[in-house]
């Protein structure tokens, strides 16, 4: 089966159709150039947001770099919305204590 090639043009003009997604890709997208052009070292890890994007925050809540993992570790619904800002570690450290 030949593998046929993206047209990135049309998954781009697509995706802005979708204007609230394109709005929020583009904000994760500022945030990372933010700390590229500071000069932090993020290979091989995410930029999260101290607020998360889908809980109402911005890049001018503040962003820090942190491993992959730990960036995806939070509860979400069947849609990938997240529900949950604290982690499964998290919420396990704050039932022993």
């Amino acid at each position: 089966m030949a593998v046929k090639k993206r047209n990135y043009k049309k998954e781009y003009q697509q995706q802005k159709a979708r204007k609230k997604e394109h709005a929020r890709r583009m904000e994760r997208q500022r945030g990372r150039r933010k700390l590229d052009k500071k000069g932090v070292a993020r290979k091989g890890k995410d930029v999260s947001h101290v607020k998360a994007l889908s809980k109402g925050g911005k890049n001018s809540d503040g962003l820090k770099v942190v491993s992959k993992s730990k960036n995806r570790s939070f509860k979400r619904n069947s849609q990938g919305k997240l529900i949950s800002e604290t982690s499964k570690r998290e919420r396990k450290k704050s039932k022993k204590a």
